[in-house]
């Protein structure tokens, strides 16, 4: 689908080799775009990124925002910041609330500073759906938010804190982007923290039974990838006033619970290999931190941004499910 996007620039992606981060650059090169990749390989992989080694528009830092310095050397040039780089996982950010913060917020304020200073034209940031917290209103407005229930949580909320501080003192352009539940290509589905669409597809794969937290019942807007990358697009270019400072959730605006989830990816594997439609579920306990329902109006970036989503639910599984088979099998 067409939609307006970022050509002819010098971007920077930071976490440029992670899931989100290497889907940017790889889709940023197409549009004659140069691009700079920082990334400190601590959960970004540099298979995610080789295909794009050897193309001369795109360049590779190895370094951390948590070094500002490091981020001063990448932004030389820069036009627009597509800052991916983060700590992700409730549980992690549980488990390891210390390091969460360093790379979250210590690393966030770094990248702040550096695209102040380097008068970078717009900063596009990833927030999180996390941030809505406890409240229960359904379907999730940008204006309405609860408190929040994890250490990632609160750092995220931070981040939309710090953005708009830097837009009200020093006028650092900057649009924050709220991902729900994103997953597609690339996305890791080893480790501890590994997203539940990857980690449930490898498990049916190799015919193990997948365990879902609780009933099944709780409820996600799960987001295709390429509704991330057009959102990424649309903040970076957009000349609509009212869009400077915002944050915009970045969704389907539909939910699925992962009973009818595991269904679908049961269903779509099932094509490849028919033993997979027998493999048995098991139920285990609720998880700590967890919002127990997730749904985004996307009204205002339909308005403001003229977001229309490419894909939903069926349809990015069933793309996800393709990849997952023909490269990690």
């Amino acid at each position: 689908m067409e939609y307006s996007k970022i050509k002819n620039s010098k971007v920077l992606v930071t976490g440029g080799a992670g899931f989100i981060g290497s889907n940017l650059c790889e889709n940023l090169l197409q549009y004659q775009n140069e691009v700079v990749c920082l990334d400190n390989f601590s959960t970004g992989r540099m298979e995610n990124i080789s295909h794009l080694i050897e193309n001369k528009k795109f360049k590779l830092i190895k370094g951390d925002i948590r070094d500002l310095n490091d981020c001063i050397e990448s932004m030389q040039g820069v036009e627009v910041v597509l800052q991916q780089a983060a700590l992700g996982s409730v549980p992690r950010s549980i488990n390891d609330p210390i390091t969460t913060n360093e790379v979250n917020v210590s690393g966030f304020l770094n990248v702040l500073i550096a695209a102040r200073d380097s008068k970078v034209k717009r900063l596009v940031y990833a927030a999180s759906s996390s941030t809505y917290g406890d409240s229960d209103i359904l379907p999730k407005m940008e204006d309405v938010i609860g408190k929040p229930l994890s250490p990632y949580a609160v750092t995220k909320y931070v981040n939309e804190l710090y953005a708009h501080v830097f837009g009200l003192n020093y006028g650092l352009d900057c649009i924050g982007l709220r991902y729900f539940n994103v997953y597609g290509r690339r996305q890791d589905p080893n480790g501890a923290y590994a997203a539940v669409i990857p980690k449930f597809t490898m498990q049916l794969m190799s015919h193990q039974s997948p365990i879902i937290n609780g009933s099944g019942n709780n409820s996600r807007d799960f987001t295709y990838i390429d509704n991330v990358i057009q959102m990424n697009h649309l903040a970076a270019v957009t000349n609509n006033v009212a869009a400077k400072g915002q944050v915009f959730n970045t969704a389907v605006g539909e939910r699925a619970d992962l009973n009818w989830l595991i269904y679908l990816l049961k269903k779509y594997l099932g094509e490849y290999d028919n033993k997979i439609l027998n493999v048995e579920i098991i139920h285990g306990n609720e998880r700590k931190g967890d919002i127990p329902h997730s749904l985004a109006s996307i009204e205002k970036a339909e308005t403001i941004l003229g977001y229309s989503p490419s894909h939903n639910l069926e349809k990015g599984l069933k793309e996800a499910v393709n990849w997952y088979w023909r490269n990690l099998k």
